[in-house]
């Protein structure tokens, strides 16, 4: 597609281009955690980071959000009926994502646009979303992302990555959504073979810097019925107190609720962010409970990732070691360890 170069002192006045034409979100420290927020020019933007404390899933699938509009009102001629609730699907830009999150987005991608079923609005946000990646020129001990498909710098789900070169950004352009949004930023100089060469070396450099490894070349070919009854699980979940910081954390988990909320005579549906690990997410109207104890909903979150997704959609593991999970669980349950227990068993 093309490299191209964005010098440093340069950057504001390419997010300044873009903000001509679309909704630019960039990451921002707030609070001591990194976060993707619209670009307003009052921000500082902050490029050197790990990762954002949460991942670019909430602007494709927001944590609360209307879908359906109804009214009670007996006397209105559409009394009962759900009408789609009014919604825009501006131009918007992301970046310095990282290449974990653009993968984790294709990952469930697949859940929402698939043969079977489509989420018009996951749908129609994605299409209307330009991805522009930051690789990861320096992985944190928690990261094991090149264990899954993955990588500081992988181009999957990217329209462009970026490379910190030191004096400047090399842009790689990765689809044609990407060049036509370098185009639009006014960004036109091309990288020359130096820069290219010191690109591919950084990215090298990198993976190496990846310590962390796990196991997932045994996966596909285990028993379900093994691993659901494997010994291992009660030692797995006996630390967690269901608290849901890993699922609301994670950029691959999609659950969620969707209840009806009324207002005297208005009614709103609405679909929220839920988690497999509450109490509440499997309970029946009966009373009934298939997942009532901690074990069996610490269980059906690994088995999702590691085995139901692996068997249904044959593209790897539901997971892309962005580490997340590792760092911020309070309990320190470690997945990385489940990963091992599950293909070793």
């Amino acid at each position: 597609m093309g490299d191209k170069v964005i010098r440093k002192e340069e950057f504001q006045d390419f997010l300044k281009a873009l903000k001509r034409t679309h909704e630019v979100f960039v990451p921002v420290r707030e609070d001591g955690f990194h976060s993707l927020k619209p670009l307003t020019g009052e921000e500082k933007v902050d490029l050197n980071f790990i990762n954002t404390r949460l991942s670019p899933k909430s602007l494709l699938l927001p944590q609360s959000e209307r879908m359906l509009v109804f009214t009670m009102d007996e006397k209105a001629e559409d009394a009962h009926i759900l009408k789609e609730a009014p919604k825009d699907y501006p131009l918007k830009v992301i970046v310095g994502m990282r290449p974990c999150d653009a993968m984790a987005l294709r990952l469930v991608d697949v859940n929402f646009d698939n043969a079977e079923f489509k989420d018009p609005w996951w749908v129609k946000r994605l299409e209307s979303m330009t991805l522009v990646g930051l690789g990861c020129s320096q992985p944190c001990s928690t990261c094991f992302c090149t264990s899954v498909n993955c990588g500081p710098f992988n181009e999957n789900g990217l329209d462009v990555l970026l490379f910190d070169l030191g004096e400047s950004f090399l842009a790689k352009t990765l689809t044609e959504k990407g060049v036509e949004l370098l185009k639009v930023a006014g960004v036109e100089k091309d990288a020359d073979s130096g820069l290219k060469k010191r690109a591919c070396e950084l990215k090298t450099k990198a993976e190496k810097k990846v310590s962390s490894h796990v196991p997932t070349d045994k996966l596909k070919e285990k028993d379900v019925n093994d691993l659901f009854n494997a010994s291992f699980w009660d030692d797995a979940a006996f630390a967690c107190i269901n608290c849901g910081t890993c699922t609301f954390l994670c950029p691959t988990c999609w659950c969620f609720d969707i209840q009806d909320e009324v207002t005297k005579k208005r009614g709103d549906r609405i679909r929220n962010w839920d988690s497999c690990m509450f109490p509440l997410f499997t309970l029946h109207a009966s009373g009934h409970n298939p997942r009532a104890e901690k074990v069996q909903r610490v269980r059906q979150r690994f088995m999702h990732k590691l085995k139901y997704y692996v068997d249904k959609y044959s593209n790897g593991v539901a997971c892309v070691g962005c580490g997340r999970c590792v760092r911020y669980c309070p309990v320190n349950i470690d997945i990385r360890d489940v990963f091992r227990f599950m293909n070793d068993l």
